[in-house]
């Protein structure tokens, strides 16, 4: 029994004698060389190494090599496409001494790796050039022999940098501190990589799958699943994957807590308040083929508001989008400004005058409709923004070559209906802009009072307009703009002026009553005077922004109203005359007598921050006057006749 132990522990002796001694007699440059031209063999690049080289037996074979480079391919931008601090490469035994050569795991530290197109769209990670049967036509995928296959094991990458750069667009993205693990047992099962990096100072962590890696190399289609989780965003892609990357289809989710930081990340300030642009998710089928981008099923949200959809973007060399997108209630209050609340001035501070418009002259730049084309159609259940409530409606925004059509297709709001169109043709300067729309049944105080902050006419009818202008500033539109505005209102009253009391006054006035006009005929616009009316209607002619109207027309019980005048934009005046008279008849509204038995003029004049209402007594005057003498007239006319009658009924009788 002893003489065996003693047998064993010579052994024992000899196996540790032979551990300590292999790396010693096994020669390093050999493996080195056997590992270099396999690489050389399959891939077509060189491996060098510019450090050490160590080996070690013991509990595995494993070869270390420091300072690493493989190369490039001839038409990259630099001579290697990797390097890295240190190799180690875990080789098993069996392999050595066997047919065939395979490799157990590799342990990359500090690696330096591009991947990179070159100006004519070649990829450098094309590594198989060597071993593959090439393609005999142009963009035909190469392919591997049956026989050929990697073994490569788990590849473990810790720290430094991975680089795109696109050759033919100039685009680079960088990221780093790797941390992956990537497992690759055989070319033609599943290759999975797990881990971390980090990409514009963000970290992201990986989980990825792809079931074939010999059907990418060949380009033939193979599955996909991908995930990404960070402090930003989530996403996860479940899809295929054909033609070298030219063909990519499958489902995408993306979700994030706050946009907010997502645009900090980006280097963007939003400035938002505290309830918008918070939790997001994007969720849809996609299909990128070539240069053509599909995302169908889309379901999109941002904060209470949900969004779905589809889309088609052409990615060639000017962007082309075709969408149909439903917002459905669209409450974009939380992503405008502040409105400025007015301040209540004090008692005893005299209130500021109002300030003259002016025009602003600054050059507006449309040359970005170039950089697309587009067919949008766009539709909600609703849409709030400021103090603008609007009902269902649709528009369609269709852009080509420069030439903008914005269409209201419908439009619900305010208890009325509408229709437009506005066109924008933007192919040179100066642009042209016409515009037309039709609006019915419009409660007109709250649409001007939300759309422009006019809350002077009250009443519900019809607005139209077909408007032209060219320009390329606000000051050249409202210069050159030509066209027709149409009103028809009913049952309101246009706030500031009564002017039926004030023709009352003139009245008076006329007939001597000076008493009850003692606090003058000259008034601007007050909000405690309104003056009613069963109808409203009229239009203006506009000639280079100035407005001329010669057919108003307002009904009211007591007085009927016509005018004339002109709206000069460009020089934000008003020159307005008003004929007014007092009916005769007291049958109200309904009545069909249009007599006035009294008349006066009323002026509007003056720019519009400042504009005054003015009795014109001088012409009421010469107009009462010579109604009294026609009067006369007509008296002295109907006495003549009954004296002539009177004789020839004597002369007859």
């Amino acid at each position: 029994m002893k003489t065996l132990l003693k047998i064993f522990g010579v052994i024992l002796l000899l196996c540790i004698a032979l551990i300590v001694a292999a790396p010693f007699l096994i020669p390093t440059d050999t493996i080195f060389n056997k590992v270099s031209e396999e690489v050389q063999k399959t891939t077509g690049r060189t491996l060098t190494i510019n450090g050490d080289k160590t080996l070690s037996v013991f509990p595995a074979l494993k070869l270390e090599l420091n300072d690493v480079h493989f190369a490039n391919m001839q038409t990259g931008s630099r001579a290697d496409m990797a390097s890295m601090q240190q190799l180690a490469v875990h080789i098993p035994w069996f392999s050595l001494f066997g047919g065939e050569f395979k490799l157990d795991k590799f342990v990359i530290n500090e690696p330096d790796i591009l991947l990179e197109t070159d100006k004519n769209g070649k990829a450098n990670w094309q590594l198989f050039d060597a071993v593959a049967e090439q393609p005999t036509e142009p963009g035909e995928a190469i392919k591997l022999p049956a026989s050929f296959d990697i073994e490569l094991g788990e590849v473990a990458i810790y720290g430094g940098t991975f680089t795109y750069l696109d050759g033919q667009t100039g685009a680079k993205q960088q990221i780093s501190d790797l941390e992956l693990a990537i497992l690759l047992p055989s070319l033609r099962k599943t290759l999975e990589v797990k881990g971390g990096i980090t990409y514009m100072q963000e970290r992201f962590e990986l989980d990825a799958k792809l079931d074939t890696p010999a059907k990418a190399i060949e380009g033939a289609t193979f599955e996909v699943t991908q995930s990404v989780d960070s402090r930003l965003v989530d996403l996860t892609f479940n899809g295929s994957i054909a033609r070298q990357g030219k063909d990519i289809k499958g489902e995408l989710a993306l979700s994030g807590d706050s946009v907010k930081e997502l645009a900090t990340w980006q280097g963007v300030d939003l400035n938002a308040k505290e309830n918008a642009f918070n939790a997001f998710s994007v969720n849809g089928k996609m299909h990128l083929m070539d240069d053509t981008f599909n995302l169908e099923e889309l379901i999109a949200t941002l904060d209470e508001l949900e969004i779905k959809g589809k889309s088609e973007v052409n990615l060639s060399n000017k962007l082309a989008v075709n969408a149909d997108i439903d917002l459905g209630m669209l409450d974009l209050n939380p992503y405008l400004p502040e409105a400025v609340a007015k301040q209540q001035a004090p008692q005893n501070e005299e209130p500021k005058a109002a300030q003259p418009i002016v025009w602003d002259d600054t050059k507006i730049d449309l040359s970005a409709l170039n950089a697309l084309n587009a067919n949008v159609v766009i539709r909600s259940s609703g849409l709030k923004a400021n103090d603008i409530e609007l009902g269902a409606n649709q528009f369609t925004v269709d852009l080509n070559n420069s030439v903008a059509k914005l269409s209201l297709d419908s439009f619900k709001a305010y208890e009325g209906t509408g229709k437009g169109v506005i066109n924008i043709n933007a192919q040179q300067t100066p642009y042209k802009i016409n515009t037309n729309f039709d609006l019915a049944d419009i409660d007109a105080q709250p649409l001007l009072t939300d759309a422009a902050g006019f809350d002077k006419l009250m009443g519900k009818g019809s607005l139209n307009w077909n408007l032209t202008t060219t320009g390329q500033s606000q000051k050249t539109f409202i210069n050159a703009l030509n066209g027709k505005v149409g009103f028809e209102f009913a049952d309101g009253a246009v706030k500031g002026a009564n002017v039926a009391e004030m023709v009352r006054k003139g009245k008076e006035l006329i007939t001597g009553n000076l008493g009850s006009v003692s606090e003058g005929l000259d008034t601007g616009f007050e909000e405690s005077e309104q003056t009613d009316f069963s109808a409203l209607t009229g239009s203006f002619n506009f000639i280079k922004g100035v407005g001329r109207n010669t057919d108003l027309s307002l009904i009211s019980p007591l007085i009927r109203i016509s005018g004339e005048g002109d709206v000069d934009l460009p020089l934000t005046k008003v020159d307005y005359r008003l004929v007014t008279g007092i009916v005769d008849s007291i049958e109200g509204q309904g009545t069909t007598d249009d007599s006035t038995g009294f008349k006066i003029p009323l002026r509007i004049k003056g720019p519009f921050h400042d504009v005054g209402i003015k009795l014109d007594v001088s012409n009421a005057l010469k107009d009462e006057a010579k109604k009294k003498l026609d009067d006369a007239k007509e008296k002295a006319k109907e006495k003549a006749k009954d004296k002539v009658k009177d004789k020839l009924k004597g002369l007859f009788g």
